[in-house]
Order: C-alpha cells, then structure tokens, then sequence
C-alpha cells in the first residue's frame, strides 16, 4: 500500500526512546483518496514512537463496505529498502508487482514482498470483495539487506491454539510455531484471537520491543487496555505478555523484533539513509513515469529502470513534491 498524504512527514527513525515498559499509542486517520476516499487508521510511524523492531508502517482498515467506499484501488507506486506485509481479516486484493508476481492477498495468509534496492507494485480489491478488513505493515531492511534484489513470498500459516485462544504466526517464532518466510532482521508477526473472557500468557523474547495492534474487541495487556486500532508497546526485558479477553472476543496482531539500531530517512514510499538519496529515488521513478512532461496514463507504458513495469493499466502515481528543505537526519 502507498503512503497516500499529500505532504508525508519528512522523519529520521529511531529505535524510539526510553519511557513507560508498556504505552498505548492510538491511531489517526489518513484517506487513501479517490471520490468516497477509504481511509486507514496509522499509529506507526508518529511523534513519540517510529519503529517497533524493524516495523515501521503500521496501517489498520476496515471492516469496510466495499458499496460505501469503493474497496482499495491502489495504483502502482514505488518502493525502496522496505518490505511489505499485507494480512486480510476479510476481503480480497489483488496484488501485481513489476518483478513479474501476480498473487491474490487472502484473509489468514501472508504476502510479503521485498522492495530491496527497487520495486513498484498495485494492489486492487477484487469485484467479488464486499467487505474489506486488514493491515498493511512495513518491515525496514537493514543497512547490509537493504540493496537487495526485489522479490515476493506467498505463506498460509496454519491455526494453532490452546485453552481460549487461537494463533496464526505468519513471522518468526511465538507459541511453539515458526514461519519460514524470509527476514532480514529478526521478526515476530502473529495474529491472536481470544474467546470470550479468555487469556493466554505468551513467552517473548527480551531481546525484543514488542507491539499488539488491536483489531476488534478490547483486550488487556498486562494491566493495561487497550481498544480497536490501538498499537501497545511494550520495551525490551520482558519475557511473557499476558493477554486477556472481557465479555466480547478480541482479535489482534503481535509483533516484534529487537531494536532496530539504525536510523533512517523514511518519506512517502521510500526508505534510505540520507536526504540525497531520497530525491534521487523520487528523481528516477518519475523519470520512469513521465513521457513529455506528462506522467503517463497506462502503467504498462512506464519505462524501464530502477523500479521495474508492473503489468497493469492503472496509470502510475505520481510522488508528491519534496519539501522545502533538506530533509535532516535527527539524531
């Protein structure tokens, strides 16, 4: 998914400072565009947090009516030094990327795609999508990974569970499973959904930061709660979180991963280590996108270079304007 806003925030990401063991970050919304605009909810990056481990861009959607805001109709857009994680809860999209992947993205299963030194992708619901529920998650890669050849995995965690509770671990390790999909630091992504007044206890690594996106219901992490589109963090140096469910069913991701230990530029779609670097990543896919000034109206048309042709008819999006100004690296 594309970062929509006209005028993304400029921000040099840390690994977040010090303060409570457990916070409760709370979302604002951003519109995807378009006449009926679906909007997103995003509690990563903001002001007092940027990353959890390596995760960098948290956005939570839906349950929509697919009639009321017209579904998701992302055109293709670039990429660098990320990867993308989409999980559905309901619905359907289409996803297309210009390393030549075309693979649907269903509830309870994984896709993730690797934009390394350049990609650019579209994702479409699908005409049978009536109803449409997700997030869509962004993994930063480190300095050594980060240059790496774009590229795209497909995996269907199998469910598992316990006494009121039931797991798909889609990243990582968490409660006896493991996913074997490819990361370039060390990652947990779990969804977790409790019954009704149901708990569980989940050994976590110390090492880690963690973070729970709450999906619906209101649940209890420790001794604090948290309601839908919620992010809790929790620092390093705890080696169980325990989850609890009240009078309703609670559905949420567990995410984590241990600081991420480098800074870095992160503007619109793209991530990079310097201001320079960012202008050239925006030069060339515009450059990519443009034919006599014009940005072309068929994806299909775009020319080839660092962000590849994605084989669909949308036409490209266009990067927004840079701002005024260097953007800094705040230390």
């Amino acid at each position: 998914m594309t970062n929509p806003e006209r005028d993304p925030a400029e921000l040099r990401l840390g690994p977040g400072g010090g303060g409570a063991r457990l916070e409760v970050l709370t979302p604002r919304e951003v519109p995807l565009g378009g006449l009926r605009a679906m909007t997103v909810r995003r509690t990563l990056p903001q002001r007092q947090r940027s990353l959890i481990g390596a995760w960098c861009f948290v956005d939570h959607y839906g349950p929509d009516l697919v009639t009321e805001t017209g579904g998701m109709q992302v055109s293709p857009h670039p990429h660098t030094g990320l990867q993308t994680v989409s999980w559905l809860f309901s619905g359907e999209i289409d996803h297309r990327d210009s390393a030549g992947h075309h693979a649907p993205v269903r509830p309870g299963q994984l896709n993730l795609m690797t934009a390394g030194r350049g990609i650019s992708h579209s994702e479409v619901s699908t005409a049978e999508t009536r109803l449409l529920h997700g997030v869509q998650l962004w993994v930063a890669l480190p300095e050594e990974s980060r240059h790496t050849d774009p590229g795209f995995e497909h995996y269907a965690p199998p469910r598992i569970q316990g006494p009121g509770w039931r797991a798909r671990v889609f990243l990582g390790s968490v409660l006896g499973d493991t996913s074997p999909v490819t990361t370039y630091t060390p990652l947990l992504g779990a969804e977790i959904v409790l019954e009704t007044g149901g708990s569980v206890t989940v050994p976590v690594d110390p090492a880690y930061e963690h973070g729970v996106l709450v999906d619906s219901g209101v649940l209890t992490v420790e001794d604090l709660d948290a309601k839908p589109s919620d992010l809790v963090y929790a620092a390093p140096g705890s080696t169980s979180l325990t989850l609890k469910a009240h009078d309703e069913p609670v559905r949420m991701l567990l995410l984590g991963g241990p600081p991420f230990g480098e800074p870095i530029v992160m503007w619109w779609n793209f991530v990079g280590r310097t201001h320079d670097e960012i202008v050239r990543f925006r030069a060339e896919w515009q450059t990519q996108i443009t034919r006599d000034s014009a940005v072309l109206r068929n994806s299909r048309d775009v020319a080839a270079g660092r962000y590849g042709v994605v084989d669909d008819p949308l036409p490209p999006i266009p990067a927004p304007e840079l701002p005024n100004a260097r953007l800094k690296e705040r230390r």
